[in-house]
C-alpha cells in the first residue's frame, strides 16, 4: 500500500516518462542521488519497480508507474498517482517516444506517422496540460526532442517531423505557461547509446562517420543528456523558458571536409 507523504517545504516532485531504461533511468537516478522525489514510468511496470527498488536502495525516494503514453486515461491515471502519493508536481520530464519506422519520409504510412506523432507530440501536450494543474510557480517540465528535428535525415523522416514539432510544442507551452511561473523547455540530444537508438548503432559506417566527423569524436551516453535535463528542472535555469538545448557532442556543427 502507497503511504501518502507531504512535501510541504520538502523534496521538489518529478515525474519521468520513458524512465525505466537509457535517458530516462539516468535522469531519474541523477535527480533522485539530489534528494528530488522521483516518479519512474514506462510501459512495463516491472522494469518501473526494478529502477524504484535500485534508487530507495541509495537512499532515494520513488514511485513506479505503468504507463503508456498513447493511452490518456493512462496519462491521467499517472497524474493521479503522483499526487496521491506526494501531492504535488514540481517537475515534468516527457521522454517517452516512439519510432516504428526507420526510413526515408515516402515509406511511412498513415498509421505508422499517426503512431508517432501522437506518441511524441500530442501526449507530450496533453501530459504538460495535466501536470500543469498541479504545479506551483517556480515548477519546469523538459521535453525530450532531438537533432532529428533540425536537420533532414534519409533513416529519420517522420521521427525528425516530430522532433521538429516537439520544439514548437516547447515555445508554444512556454507563452501559455510563463505567467503562472512553469517554465518549459527541451533537450535535442544526438545519437546516444539506449536501446531505443540500437537500430542506428548496428550501422558502423554512420558511427565511424560521427567519430571521425563530430566535434566531441564521439557517441553520448545517457548520463550525457541527463546533466542538461536536471540543469532545465533546477533552479540555475529560472530565467530560460522555451529554448531548447542541443547536446550532441558537436555533431550538427561537423566538419564534412
Amino acid at each position: 500500500m502507497e503511504k501518502n507523504i507531504n512535501t510541504k517545504n520538502q523534496a521538489k516532485v518529478v515525474i519521468i516518462t520513458g524512465a525505466s531504461k537509457g535517458i530516462g533511468a539516468a535522469t531519474a537516478k541523477k535527480l533522485a542521488a539530489d534528494g528530488k522525489l522521483v516518479v519512474v514510468s514506462s510501459r512495463s511496470l516491472s522494469n518501473c519497480q526494478q529502477l524504484v527498488d535500485e534508487i530507495e536502495s541509495m537512499g532515494g525516494s520513488a514511485l513506479a508507474v505503468a504507463c503508456h503514453i498513447g493511452d490518456e486515461g493512462q496519462l491521467q491515471n499517472l497524474i493521479d498517482r503522483t499526487i496521491a502519493r506526494w501531492g504535488r508536481i514540481d517537475g515534468l520530464v516527457c521522454n517517452a517516444a516512439s519510432n516504428p519506422v526507420y526510413g526515408p519520409s515516402k515509406v511511412v504510412d498513415y498509421a505508422a506517422f499517426e503512431l508517432i506523432m501522437r506518441n511524441n507530440v500530442y501526449s507530450a501536450m496533453r501530459l504538460t496540460v495535466m501536470a500543469a494543474k498541479h504545479m506551483a510557480a517556480g515548477s519546469s517540465v523538459v521535453i525530450i526532442s532531438s537533432i532529428a528535428g533540425l536537420m533532414g535525415s534519409r533513416m529519420l523522416g517522420a521521427y525528425g517531423i516530430s522532433k521538429a514539432a516537439e520544439m514548437q510544442l516547447i515555445r508554444n507551452l512556454a507563452l501559455d505557461y510563463g505567467k503562472q511561473g512553469i517554465r518549459v523547455n527541451g533537450v535535442a540530444p544526438g545519437l546516444i547509446q539506449t536501446d531505443f537508438s540500437s537500430a542506428l548503432f548496428e550501422n558502423q559506417a554512420l558511427l565511424s562517420k560521427i567519430e571521425h566527423e563530430s566535434a566531441l569524436g564521439r557517441v553520448g551516453l545517457p548520463d550525457d543528456i541527463a546533466g542538461p535535463i536536471c540543469f532545465l528542472l533546477s533552479d540555475a535555469a529560472a530565467f530560460i523558458s522555451g529554448q531548447t538545448i542541443v547536446a550532441d557532442g558537436g555533431m550538427i556543427i561537423s566538419d564534412p571536409l
